[in-house]
């Protein structure tokens, strides 16, 4: 258990450490990512990399691990002029490593036990309590590999998806059926156990072949996002999602 207490001062987090996925390509958001990473696309004037950072210098989180890939040296130049929290960067420039082989590439700079997993674009507001306190509060380290933040459709902005995600009473998760509507959408954050990642394959793969096993065996869980999340994958995003942030 970290030492690192939440903005609320009640219970500590679960880590102090967070590691964000920010080595993609990016093709989604093309053509702004033409010349530069999609995590340094700016929404409100501000880089969407740096949504995250903020909230988890809000949070207390102490140390982040960034890895990087596409135009690395542009990533590696913004992040050293943040002073807090502290960031290592994991390097992927010889080959992307997607989701999984991203985090389990990145464990020796991350060297914790448990820690927080979010993605470089994601742009939330918090609910009553941070994102970060509210997954720590849920953590079970006895029964969980991982605990996944979710959102309702009701409150995702720019999502037409189907959903990802159903949960039990007990807060266990099932993945929405083909064809079918899911009530709930990842929004990109977790907190996560090592356990996840043993018997990790080698090379590039997803954290989805991590979670269907953690599925099976009854360790995959989530709480529900009491605040809102908003979904910028596209150029086609940012407008809305800028409308909505300033009419606050």
């Amino acid at each position: 258990m970290s030492d690192a207490a939440d903005t609320f001062g009640q219970k500590p987090l679960a880590s102090d450490v967070a590691m964000i996925l920010a080595a993609g390509m990016g093709k989604r958001m093309r053509p702004l990512t033409a010349a530069r990473p999609k995590p340094l696309v700016r929404v409100c004037g501000k880089p969407l990399i740096d949504y995250a950072l903020d909230k988890l210098e809000e949070a207390g989180v102490a140390r982040t691990v960034v890895n990087v890939h596409y135009l690395a040296d542009q990533m590696t130049a913004h992040l050293a002029a943040r002073q807090a929290p502290a960031i290592a960067i994991s390097d992927e420039t010889e080959g992307l490593l997607e989701t999984g082989g991203g985090l389990l590439h990145a464990l020796p700079l991350i060297a914790a036990e448990t820690f927080f997993s979010l993605n470089s674009d994601a742009i939330w507001l918090d609910g009553p309590r941070n994102a970060f306190a509210a997954l720590s509060d849920a953590w079970d380290e006895e029964r969980m590999d991982a605990l996944l933040l979710l959102v309702s459709h009701a409150q995702a902005f720019n999502y037409d998806g189907r959903g990802d995600f159903h949960l039990d009473q007990l807060g266990r998760i099932t993945r929405r059926k083909p064809g079918r509507v899911a009530p709930f959408i990842f929004t990109g954050i977790q907190l996560v156990s090592q356990r996840l990642l043993r018997d990790a394959p080698d090379g590039a793969f997803s954290t989805s072949v991590l979670w269907d096993r953690a599925i099976e065996e009854g360790r995959l869980f989530g709480i529900s996002h009491t605040g809102l999340w908003y979904e910028v994958g596209t150029p086609q995003m940012i407008g809305p999602t800028e409308l909505a942030l300033t009419q606050l």
